[in-house]
């Protein structure tokens, strides 16, 4: 059977079917730059925040953990990861941790993003240089955290603004796979069902757009992680009845730099249920 792909909706283009695409930036365009981070070896990661890191000089730091789910797949005491160095009066912490090296779909090596907070931030870099322009059109501005929803009480991750009208896009940090099918929630999640919710409210008078910020270069493909959260695969598939898109955009990590590496196309469902 045919895999179920996503159908166009809301004034915007249609879904890649197959395989990735480009967009409107070539594959591999360097979108951020930084700091070079610090590699070490990940000791133990506890209390959902914290991390133990070996560092090649033989010392061992704590660093923050900006991802508080089971990161399925990407915890591996033992494995490689990468630090960022960032002290401040403010911070109880002075080490941050931004990637995990895991063995990829491909069977080789791959660096996977692991800090949450990083993916809106990606996502608009990706927007502001022309990237997702074949799906989102010429656009005005970008605001990030605008009230939404019913009595305003939710807050949308960005409100892309243009001469077509603005749509509302909700971004999504996804590191599980299963072999090269990228997977968000790897747990339940009640925060991301009320964003489909909203979302698809959203939709039956405007646009609505959700984008998995897929961390890792090795997947190709993206659906709802059914397995973990069912009721979230679920309301994922009522809201793309609902007239939600779907836009999976990908990146590649490395040392000081973080890379486009295009859209990839939607299934329905992890499980072969659709």
């Amino acid at each position: 059977m045919p895999e179920p792909t996503v159908p166009s909706a809301c004034g915007l283009r249609q879904q890649p079917a197959s395989t990735p695409e480009a967009g409107g930036l070539p594959l591999g365009t360097e979108l951020m730059t930084f700091p070079p981070l610090v590699e070490g070896t990940l000791l133990r990661r506890y209390k959902r925040f914290l991390a133990d890191v070996a560092l090649a000089d033989g010392s061992t730091v704590t660093a923050h953990c900006p991802n508080t789910g089971p990161m399925s797949g990407v915890l591996h005491p033992g494995g490689r990861v990468r630090l960022r160095h960032a002290p401040s009066p403010s911070r109880k912490l002075a080490w941050s941790w931004e990637q995990a090296e895991v063995m990829g779909a491909a069977g080789e090596p791959v660096w996977v993003g692991v800090n949450t907070a990083l993916a809106n931030r990606l996502v608009r870099a990706a927007i502001e240089a022309g990237a997702l322009a074949p799906w989102l059109g010429p656009i005005d501005r970008i605001r990030g955290e605008v009230p939404y929803g019913p009595n305003r009480r939710s807050r949308i991750d960005l409100l892309v603004e243009g001469p077509a009208g603005a749509v509302h896009l909700e971004v999504k940090n996804t590191t599980w796979c299963d072999g090269d099918l990228a997977l968000f929630p790897d747990t339940v999640t009640e925060r991301g069902q009320k964003h489909l919710l909203d979302l698809k409210t959203v939709a039956q008078t405007g646009s609505a757009l959700l984008v998995p910020c897929l961390s890792r270069p090795d997947v190709t493909r993206f659906a709802p992680g059914d397995a973990a959260d069912p009721r979230y695969g679920a309301l994922f598939r009522d809201a793309v009845l609902g007239g939600v898109r779907v836009l999976p955009c990908r990146f590649a990590f490395e040392a000081a730099a973080i890379h486009w590496h295009g859209v990839c196309p939607v299934r329905l469902s992890q499980l072969d249920i659709v």
